[in-house]
């Protein structure tokens, strides 16, 4: 057995373990769906850092921006801002999401729709949309191990299915705190791998000056005038879409939700964008590999050809460190994948249970059954994502996952706007979000959903803009003018969220 392996088998074995253990860490009765699913709310700062870190900068992260650099250049480098926008909106409105969630026993954002608004449809729309966006994403991170196993020599389908037998054990015996406390050592052996990369690979290469010399001036930069390059104009508006959308999810919204306080919620978002430095040296391998050439090398011509260029870190890994440390990093995206994929099953599983299940199908549930259905539902959720990556569906799966962000996005005004304004009317806000996720997949339809960007045409100009941030707009608009016409001629409804918001 190599070293690599050897060493990745440890430190799985290792989080195996904690996830297991973890039930009975700060423990809790598992037969309430606030415990298994949101840790009882008792998550404190730097537990909230390291989950959130966990769940937000997954596997494929570490893999697919890298491999977009690899492949387009710096326009992939647009994951790097939208990070830092995106945590100036948790700074301000995430506290709040937490204060009413606390004060009203809220799991999910679509039981704050549900009362803000008094619509169940409304709901029932918002929790179909996060589970449907979120799918995709669980699926990736099975590719992520998959690809990872490939640069350890492993092939089949088994090892996938001993990864998935081990995630949904620990996750449905200790809930949402096994990812917690994995994250912990995702998170340095993401933060060791990054420090070794940026110092070892270009020394090897060189420096850093032989590695943009090696990449096409093209992939290097973008022009200042938006009009001379419309590029500019699909990096901004990928940007600004994708950070509006990030917290919109729900495994993001949980980990928000298990915070202890609206204080840990504020602190972290300062602190978090810590990661969108690693994030920005994650990006660098991109072109790190590329300099290496490691896609004209013959003994990784397979796995390119069948895991395209997000075999790219990998081959690089393989190419520049010793065995030992290629088990540490390939381990390190590995768990990468084990946490995010936890939480989003356990977010997927409580939309599932509390805004579709009881609310439609059991009213009068107890709390253990509600929590029993959680834990159930959780196992469907990441079979699913197993069984859609064993028929192959790798591809289609990262279809799936760029039209997510233009799915969860059109969620916006119902929880984002909502909760700064009670003026909206549900009935305009269900008709909005369905023309927003009309006019977002039409316009994803027409690339062959093969990208996410659509070119608007505005008199003599051609611009491409993120189909999100386009069909929110329309959305919006639809929102805003029917609840104007709406408010006028029906009566006033209950609010069930009035004089929690500001707890």
């Amino acid at each position: 057995m190599s070293a690599a392996l050897m060493v990745f088998i440890t430190l799985f074995l290792l989080v195996t373990v904690l996830g297991f253990y973890a039930s009975r860490w700060r423990a809790g009765d598992m037969s309430q769906l606030s415990e298994w699913g949101l840790g009882g709310r008792r998550f404190g700062s730097i537990i909230t850092w390291f989950m959130l870190g966990g769940d937000l900068y997954t596997a494929y992260t570490f893999v697919a921006v890298p491999a977009l650099i690899f492949a387009g250049g710096a326009v992939g480098f647009f994951a790097v801002p939208y990070a830092a926008i995106a945590y100036i909106l948790m700074y301000f409105a995430f506290p709040r999401l937490w204060s009413v969630a606390q004060a009203k026993g809220y799991v999910t954002g679509a039981d704050f729709v549900r009362g803000r608004f008094g619509s169940r449809s409304l709901a029932l729309a918002i929790a179909l949309t996060g589970i449907v966006a979120t799918m995709p994403y669980i699926a990736l991170q099975l590719v992520g191990i998959e690809v990872v196993l490939a640069g350890l020599g492993i092939h089949g389908e088994w090892p996938l299915i001993i990864a998935f037998i081990i995630l949904a054990a620990y996750t449905y015996a200790s809930g949402i705190r096994a990812p917690a406390m994995i994250a912990v050592v995702k998170d340095i052996l993401i933060y060791a791998t990054v420090i070794a990369a940026i110092i070892v690979i270009p020394a090897e290469l060189g420096g850093y000056t032989k590695i943009f010399a090696a990449v096409p001036a093209k992939n290097l930069l973008l022009s200042a005038n938006p009009f001379n390059n419309p590029g500019m104009f699909s990096y901004a508006t990928l940007a600004l879409g994708s950070a509006l959308a990030l917290f919109l999810y729900p495994h993001a919204a949980t980990g928000v939700m298990a915070a202890s306080s609206r204080v840990a919620i504020k602190r972290n978002a300062v602190a978090l964008p810590a990661y969108s430095l690693v994030l920005g040296l994650i990006a660098l391998l991109g072109f790190m590999a590329l300099a290496a050439g490691v896609k004209t090398m013959p003994q990784y011509a397979g796995a390119f050809k069948t895991f395209g260029n997000n075999f790219a870190v990998p081959a690089l890994f393989l190419q520049m460190f010793p065995g030992w440390f290629v088990g540490v990093a390939f381990a390190a995206i590995a768990i990468g994948a084990l946490v995010p994929a936890a939480i989003m099953s356990i977010a997927c599983a409580n939309l599932f249970t509390r805004n579709i299940y009881r609310e439609f199908v059991r009213p009068d549930c107890s709390p253990a059954h509600e929590s029993q259905v959680a834990k159930i539902a959780s196992l469907f959720v990441k079979l699913g994502a197993l069984v859609f990556i064993l028929e192959g569906q790798s591809k289609t799966a990262i279809e799936l996952q760029l039209l997510g962000g233009i799915w969860i996005i059109q969620t916006l005004p119902s929880i984002l706007i909502g909760l700064y304004s009670r003026w909206l009317n549900g009935t305009a806000l269900l008709i909005g979000w369905a023309c927003g996720m009309s006019a977002g997949t039409w316009m994803a339809a027409q690339s062959g959903f093969k990208a996410s960007v659509y070119v608007l045409h505005i008199g003599s100009f051609a611009l491409p803009c993120y189909a999100a941030l386009s069909s929110l707009l329309l959305n919006i608009v639809v929102s805003f003018v029917l609840s104007f016409i709406f408010n006028a001629i029906s009566a006033p409804r209950d609010d069930a969220t009035i004089a929690e918001d500001y707890v």
